[in-house]
């Protein structure tokens, strides 16, 4: 009885997650085939797939990682073969949960090839980057809010603050949950990180005051406290290169998207 590795156990353990990315490959073989298995061939392209896909997920090249790959490779073939026997390939089901991860694959190396066809330039980064640190300025604010419904509601709580009230404990009636138990303390942040209304209104205020008119956003009525400023240091251009070369890609996927949207013919 052959006996697995820990590293060929590993991967068949992981075989449901990883199978929509390295579906089975019809093409022919480029160098002939790395197994047969009661007469049905198992390509080296489907080999070289699946051995790509466990190097990029950070598994070393070795002879170890090569043996264990052939072998989920057959273990996967004779489960194939007996879900064949047993009709399940002619389930209306399992045909669409086939075919929706045929697709996924082309759109995976349709959006990889267009990635690459249509190259970010660093001046490119470099602008998105400079547009950042201007819309986040250079100051952090440390505040508290209070969110409720109604201006009314906004209104009573500054009236309640101008009378001696603790602002932790008017927080208790906001209705944002994430800081509602921490007397609505929502940390340093920039001011760019705020929706308009809320940093106009915090970037006027000074320390220790509270803004002594409701605010307005989509989100409801609040009540602003400033607690402290301190300078903004944004982080190095390199240091955050790949995150902006990331956020571009997806945005340039989605634009492509949206175009094709727009041209295709939908009933």
């Amino acid at each position: 009885m052959h006996k697995l590795s820990k590293l060929a156990a590993g991967l068949f353990a992981g075989a449901l997650l990883s199978m929509p990315a390295i579906a089975a490959d019809k093409a022919p073989a480029k160098a002939g085939a790395v197994a047969t298995v009661n007469g049905t061939a198992i390509s080296q392209s489907l080999f070289d797939a699946f051995y790509g896909e466990q190097k990029g997920q950070g598994m070393p090249d070795s002879p170890e990682l090569k043996n264990a790959v052939r072998e989920e490779l057959i273990r996967r073939e004779l489960l194939s073969q007996e879900a064949k026997k047993n009709g399940l390939d002619k389930s209306g089901t399992v045909a669409a949960q086939m075919e929706l991860a045929r697709q996924a694959i082309l759109i995976r190396a349709y959006i990889q090839d267009y990635v690459k066809k249509h190259p970010i330039s660093d001046a490119q980064l470099k602008a998105e980057y400079d547009a950042m640190k201007a819309k986040l300025g250079g100051t952090e604010y440390k505040s508290r809010h209070v969110l409720v419904e109604s201006e009314e509601q906004a209104k009573t709580i500054i009236d309640n603050l101008k009378k001696g009230a603790k602002f932790d404990e008017l927080a208790k009636q906001s209705k944002d949950p994430g800081s509602k138990e921490n007397g609505g303390d929502l940390g340093w942040s920039a001011a760019g990180s705020y929706v308009p209304p809320f940093a106009d209104a915090l970037k006027k205020l000074e320390k220790g005051k509270f803004t002594e008119a409701p605010v307005k956003t989509d989100f409801g009525w609040h009540v602003i406290l400033l607690e402290d400023t301190r300078p903004l240091e944004a982080p190095a251009f390199d240091a955050i290169k790949p995150q902006l070369a990331q956020r571009a890609n997806q945005q340039l996927v989605e634009k492509m998207i949206n175009e094709l949207r727009a041209k295709a013919k939908v009933q």
